[in-house]
């Protein structure tokens, strides 16, 4: 096939979908979406005009529509029934239907399917017989068409990777069922998607299914794990039971995760059975990514990066093609990535951003914090009761504070002149934190913006932070006021010299 042409993806406001869009367009094809609601897309730097065509799997006319011209559909929609409604197993296999008529009728070349891995002769759950119809369908529709088969997917975003990290990072102590001894072939979310754009114009021999997957082989429970490992979490304690049901597993994952319960029922009904490559000849369609597959730690690195990085945001940009796809998309759903703990305060005074950042660039070492010295230097003596915390660390008394030297109890993290202090703290806590001060103008005065953000490790780590709240919320508004106060002080000091 060309290496260039038009890709249309269905599911590209799902999670594999919103990745492999722009590194597809990055690859040299010309990308159309298909959405049902268009707007979802809107603020995608990887759209332009005409990019984004509307549609709806279950009306064939609207795929004939958004079909012209196209050489290479992605067909990479799965509902796994988490609405709770219908019959999801039906609806695919008609979904299916209508995209291979629609693809045959608008002489597309090729059509790529993502499905899952799965053993032979074992009955498998409602949800991957589900993607396994869907897959025969579009092998039957008599254009050439490439499955590929994947198990767990590792990165921000992805059900399977966000039910081991949710009941790793909250259940130091866990009941499981008989299946956290099944073995799983995850794959890195990078690795995925380099076999998907490929998939658009390698030469295949016919059309079948392709197994891909890392190059290790886990116990679910392993990975679990080797989650905890990577997160730096202790290791988890896992009590097996086996009577302990899909139903009854996937009730309980919906009490002590983010995940719903709609949605844990057909992962955990999917964990039954083992998801282990069992061809192994895709290397001879696709080549292997530059440098090799990830390992799973370090997809999991990628996937937990943000945390090391304090990032917070969800941008868009992580949709660029650039950009490691472990990161989260604001197109992913609520539950997915990392529980972050953010507040924001703000103040407005009419002294100019360099006064104002005159103060906030002082702050600690001899300057002090401005407010609750006792309570701060209180905190530090607790960690040093504790044996953990490394005390409190003077910074020399004058100048702007440079990134990696200690503040007292914290460590400058980053520094942007007249602009950002980032701290990150030092004493012992379950979980990672840090504390921006940011001065920005506001008209003719300045505006101060402070941020705490807290990563919690595990359930400590969440008791940790709703324990602290009160505390915290009168601690960081007086320091909010304080600086202000201060600055304004310094600022009439001059005026007046």
């Amino acid at each position: 096939m060309s290496t260039t042409g038009t890709a249309l993806v269905t599911g590209a406001t799902g999670y594999i979908g919103g990745r492999l869009a722009p590194r597809l367009a990055a690859a040299g094809w010309t990308v159309r979406a298909l959405a049902r609601t268009p707007a979802k897309l809107d603020d995608a730097p990887w759209v332009g005009e005409g990019t984004v065509v509307q549609g709806d799997l279950s009306d064939r006319d609207s795929l004939m529509r958004a079909f012209d011209g196209v050489d290479v559909v992605y067909h990479l929609v799965h509902s796994m029934g988490g609405d709770g409604t219908g019959d999801f197993k039906e609806e695919e296999a008609e979904s299916a239907r209508n995209v291979a008529a629609a693809a045959k009728a608008c002489g597309v070349s090729r059509i790529v399917y993502l499905g899952g891995l799965h053993p032979d002769g074992t009955k498998l759950s409602k949800h991957l017989a589900s993607r396994v119809e869907v897959g025969e369908i579009l092998l039957a529709s008599g254009i050439e068409t490439v499955v590929l088969q994947a198990g767990v997917v590792i990165g921000s975003g992805s059900a399977s990777f966000e039910l081991i990290r949710h009941l790793t990072e909250r259940l130091p102590v866990m009941t499981t069922p008989r299946w956290v001894h099944n073995t799983i072939q995850p794959i890195a979310v990078r690795d995925a998607l380099h076999y998907l754009v490929e998939a658009a114009s390698a030469t295949v021999p016919e059309s079948r299914a392709w197994d891909i997957g890392g190059t290790e082989v886990f116990e679910y429970g392993e990975m679990m794990q080797l989650y905890a490992q990577a997160a730096g979490l202790p290791k988890r304690r896992m009590i097996v039971l086996p009577y302990l049901t899909p139903t009854l597993a996937s009730r309980w994952v919906g009490t002590v995760t983010p995940i719903p319960t709609s949605l844990a029922r057909p992962l955990v009904e999917s964990l039954e059975c083992d998801a282990v490559m069992k061809n192994h000849d895709i290397d001879e369609v696709i080549p292997r990514p530059d440098g090799g597959l990830l390992t799973y730690r370090q997809a999991l690195d990628a996937a937990l990066d943000r945390v090391r990085r304090a990032d917070t945001s969800v941008p868009w940009s992580n949709a660029d093609a650039s950009v490691s796809p472990a990161e989260p998309l604001p197109s992913d759903p609520a539950w997915a990535g990392e529980d972050v703990m953010v507040e924001e305060r703000t103040a407005t005074t009419r002294i100019t951003p360099k006064q104002l950042w005159d103060t906030v660039s002082s702050i600690g070492g001899d300057t002090g914090w401005f407010t609750l010295d006792a309570v701060w230097r209180a905190r530090t003596a607790v960690d040093l009761v504790v044996g953990g915390g490394p005390g409190p660390k003077k910074r020399r008394p004058t100048g702007e504070p440079t990134k990696g030297e200690p503040l007292d109890w914290w460590r400058v993290e980053d520094v942007e002149p007249g602009r950002l202090l980032r701290l990150r703290a030092e004493t012992t806590m379950p979980g990672t934190a840090w504390l921006e001060l940011g001065v920005e103008p506001d008209g003719s005065g300045a505006r101060l913006r402070q941020r705490t953000i807290y990563y919690p490790k595990g359930l400590a780590g969440l008791g940790y932070w709703y324990g602290q709240l009160p505390a915290h919320k009168v601690i960081f508004a007086t320091l909010v006021r304080d600086i202000i106060r201060n600055a304004e002080k310094s600022a009439r000091s001059s005026t007046r010299a």
